[in-house]
């Protein structure tokens, strides 16, 4: 049995609806994947995060390499072992951070900000076409990263989907860089490959990750490449552009020449709209901390597309509020009957029950969207779903 199976198509779009079967078990696609990233879903246990319907969740390689260490967790018999979620799990794979110890993130660019400012220890000191040698944000520490060594320490745990290693390229620079930096990591992807051929676990599926910024010809030229490599998954990664517009339009171009056959993963991307728009593109498989973000700085999900879905209750304007979080939501947090006024109080004082409670009202918005996506495309309705969606439709 091939490892993806679609099962439904939308005929007016690219999207598909379909099942990816892992060694933990199967991932019904589309599919939104919380961030556990240092090995918990913040806030929330994984019986919780299982209960609001996820199928995956996302271990970072990096800060797990730095923090508590590979060959730990590897003693506690893998991630899964670890931290006690027995469902797939999906490992990055150390590339996304090494570009952001360097550049920062993509809003970091176009605003021109610096990555960290002056009181952080982590500093990329040199990319080579060996490796990464970074200094560790924890310590000060000089450490170095391969291609063998991001596919070694998620060989240790044991991840369902592994990621190759690539080099993250910024979005300010040149194409000659981009075109230097993507053809590094396509060099890169082989190694990966090779390494977990040779020791990584055998039921592990490992996503080779398109590069190429926004430039047209190199991206259609990594994704053909990437999709003639022996990976059984293709990841999106890299700066996608300034703009949605031009995001989508990057992701447009990648998936219109990838293989039909092999699981879609888009990195790093998982706001509502995007969400929308990358299944109508054919994406299968999204991550983002986006939602648990929101609810650790006092924001939740509301279907408010003007405001990008999004009320920030720690604003003083709902202080006196007796409204609802958000009406007629069946979420275990909204089923509490709070008024905006006592979840304003809370956040004000950062009482960690908000936090946690918004965090998990955020994450199962996310995944009502997604489940309601993904059902449309199996009942050949997707259109006025999603048509539904972008117009403020609860989900």
């Amino acid at each position: 049995m091939p490892p993806f199976e679609i099962h439904a198509r939308d005929p007016a779009s690219r999207a598909r609806a379909g099942v990816l079967h892992t060694a933990h078990g199967d991932i019904r696609t589309p599919a939104f994947v919380p961030l556990a990233t240092k090995a918990t879903v913040r806030g929330l246990t994984p019986p919780e995060v299982e209960a609001l319907g996820f199928d995956i969740v996302l271990g970072n390689t990096f800060h797990l390499f730095l923090d508590p260490g590979h060959e730990l967790i590897g003693e506690f018999g893998g991630l899964h072992e670890f931290m006690g979620w027995r469902r797939p799990i999906v490992t990055d794979s150390g590339g996304f951070q090494v570009f952001s110890m360097g550049y920062g993130t993509v809003a970091d660019e176009v605003k021109g900000r610096s990555a960290f400012g002056t009181e952080r220890h982590g500093k990329v000191l040199s990319i080579e076409e060996d490796g990464v040698t970074f200094r560790s944000y924890i310590d000060g520490s000089e450490r170095f990263m391969a291609p063998e060594t991001s596919m070694e320490i998620q060989a240790a745990l044991n991840s369902d989907l592994a990621l190759v290693f690539d080099e993250c390229t910024p979005f300010h620079v040149e194409r000659d860089y981009t075109a230097r930096s993507t053809e590094r990591t396509h060099r890169w992807l082989d190694r990966c490959l090779d390494w977990q051929e040779a020791h990584g676990p055998p039921e592990q599926l490992v996503y080779g990750i398109v590069q190429g910024g926004v430039f047209e010809d190199l991206r259609v030229e990594s994704a053909q490449t990437i999709a003639a490599s022996r990976c059984p998954g293709i990841a999106i990664g890299g700066s996608l552009g300034a703009e949605k517009e031009q995001m989508y339009e990057v992701v447009g171009w990648t998936t219109a020449v990838l293989p039909e056959e092999r699981p879609r993963h888009l990195l790093g991307i998982g706001e509502i709209d995007d969400l929308v728009r990358g299944i109508e593109l054919g994406i299968d498989t999204f991550d983002c901390a986006m939602p648990t973000r929101l609810g650790r700085h006092g924001m939740a999900l509301v279907p408010d597309p003007e405001r990008r879905w999004r009320v920030d209750l720690a604003k003083a304007r709902w202080r006196m509020s007796d409204e609802p979080l958000m009406e007629e939501c069946p979420c275990s947090t909204c089923a509490l009957g709070w008024t905006r006024g006592y979840w304003h109080y809370l956040l004000r004082n950062r009482e960690l029950t908000g936090q946690r409670l918004l965090t998990l009202h955020n994450l199962a918005f996310v995944e009502r969207v997604v489940r309601r996506l993904r059902d449309a495309i199996g009942a050949g309705t997707l259109e006025n779903a999603a048509a539904a969606i972008r117009g403020g439709d609860a989900p």
